[in-house]
């Protein structure tokens, strides 16, 4: 391997705990409990709108603006959803812990690989992730959904990654992530090697099929020395 593409929620940036901090912070602002039934409500419209995004069958102004107001929606409350989109993403954009060891891998694969960030969101809310995290100067470019103009799984987004990769081939590339649908899905179309972070062993489906399994982001070494499976399960430990 020579390329490897990360992706950076729940990869890299530990995106649960962001998202769980700005919530709260969002809802003590508009003083609305923030209670275990909002939560379940607003990840499922999240999701779902989410999916749709990267099916390419809404916008991403349509997911951003249009989210808080269908959750409140549900409990027979309006609101301005444009304006708690906007401060959602600048709480959201506040969280920058590192999941795992992350940065210390990072620091070991960027002297032997090449490394580029591939993700799905707002670019000014990732690119102050990543440098208050110190990630960025591990790697060579950054690609976000909303700059390329197209999203992962689109072969569109990973085409215009590939046109910008110097001496790119696709034989020495490979994407870790941990969406079987924008990560594993869209390397399999793209035809490069596949690497699921997988922390729950939930299953895969009988058409996204990675081509290695790993729980956790740990020694990169493994990476490093063409990756130790066992089966289609690769334990990076």
């Amino acid at each position: 391997m020579k390329t490897l593409l990360f992706d950076v929620d729940d990869t890299l940036l530990d995106f649960k705990l962001a998202e769980k901090k700005a919530l709260h912070a969002l809802f003590e602002e508009e003083n609305v409990p923030f209670t275990s039934e909002v939560e379940s409500t607003y990840h499922r419209i999240n999701q779902g709108l989410w999916r749709s995004f990267e099916e390419g069958k809404i916008t991403k102004d349509v997911l951003l603006d249009t989210r808080f107001g269908l959750l409140f929606d549900a409990f027979n409350r309006e609101v301005d959803s444009v304006k708690m989109g906007e401060n959602y993403r600048e709480y959201l954009s506040q969280g920058h812990d590192l999941l795992g060891n992350s940065q210390r891998i990072l620091e070991k694969l960027a002297p032997h690989y090449d490394l580029y960030i591939v993700t799905n969101g707002v670019a000014k809310t990732q690119y102050r992730r990543l440098e208050d995290s110190k990630l960025m100067p591990y790697f060579k470019d950054i690609f976000v959904s909303e700059e390329v103009g197209y999203q992962k799984p689109m072969k569109e987004y990973f085409d215009f990654v590939f046109e910008r990769i110097p001496n790119f081939s696709r034989e020495k590339t490979m994407i870790i992530g941990d969406s079987l649908h924008s990560d594993i899905q869209g390397g399999q179309q793209a035809k490069i090697q596949t690497v699921w972070l997988n922390p729950t062993s939930a299953p895969a489906t009988p058409t996204i099929q990675p081509n290695y399994t790993i729980q956790q982001l740990t020694n990169s070494w493994a990476l490093k020395n063409n990756i130790s499976c066992t089966g289609n399960v690769v334990f990076l430990t």
